[in-house]
């Protein structure tokens, strides 16, 4: 799941990359609102951390930006504002929670695992289908009561797959999707995965639409 995380404080800013990569996602870290903004423009993200404090363009500004372009990306405010004033103005403007410093990663974690949520129309933690289980908190996948050794990557792609079961996601969504700026992706790289989740799970649980994409169908007999 790709995240932009948008906070001027070096410290801060690299250990969330640290902590949230090692959670599972793809972090784009930028320091500068209007660079914030730029890259709002032009990429894709699942979820956004912004902070409100920023150089040359506000949090705030940039929130306001990206709701005016009818951009519902869930977004999770940092902010050592903690004032109810600050709360209402943030709520107003488009943020969809609220994280005031100092906090803890497992927090901000479970923030965002209840965003992602939210914007999938899930009210359960977990995500079951035909036998399989995934639990995005536990990082865990059983398949018919059996626990499945995925890797990091391959967990994501059938995150992602089965959060848009009926939804055709082409190979190149994927990589926005599971890789951040500074990664180097192999041209089979999404293949790769696609071919060891039929492996380790139902062969025919994700169906390649040629020249499109993939799909994790719906299943008619639920």
């Amino acid at each position: 799941m790709r995240l932009l995380l948008v906070e001027d404080d070096e410290i801060l800013g690299d250990g969330l990359v640290v902590g949230l990569t090692m959670e599972g996602y793809a972090v784009d870290w930028l320091t500068s609102g209007k660079l914030a903004d730029e890259a709002l423009k032009l990429n894709t993200y699942e979820l956004i951390v912004l902070d409100l404090n920023l150089p040359d363009m506000d949090g705030l500004s940039v929130l306001k930006a990206l709701r005016a372009r009818k951009d519902e990306t869930p977004v999770m405010v940092l902010t050592a504002k903690d004032t109810l004033p600050d709360r209402v103005l943030g709520l107003d403007s488009g943020a969809d929670d609220f994280v005031i410093k100092p906090f803890e990663l497992d927090e901000v974690c479970a923030r965002l695992r209840a965003l992602a949520r939210r914007k999938e129309g899930r009210s359960v933690p977990t995500i079951e289908y035909k036998g399989i289980v995934l639990d995005p908190a536990a990082h865990q996948v059983t398949y018919n009561g059996e626990k499945m050794e995925l890797s990091q990557k391959e967990f994501e792609v059938l995150n992602f797959l089965m959060s848009n079961i009926g939804r055709v996601i082409s190979r190149a969504r994927l990589e926005e999707s599971l890789y951040s700026w500074n990664s180097d992706i192999e041209s089979n790289t999404v293949e790769v995965h696609i071919h060891h989740l039929r492996k380790k799970l139902d062969a025919g649980l994700i169906r390649t639409v040629r020249g499109v994409g993939y799909i994790i169908d719906i299943d008619e007999d639920a």
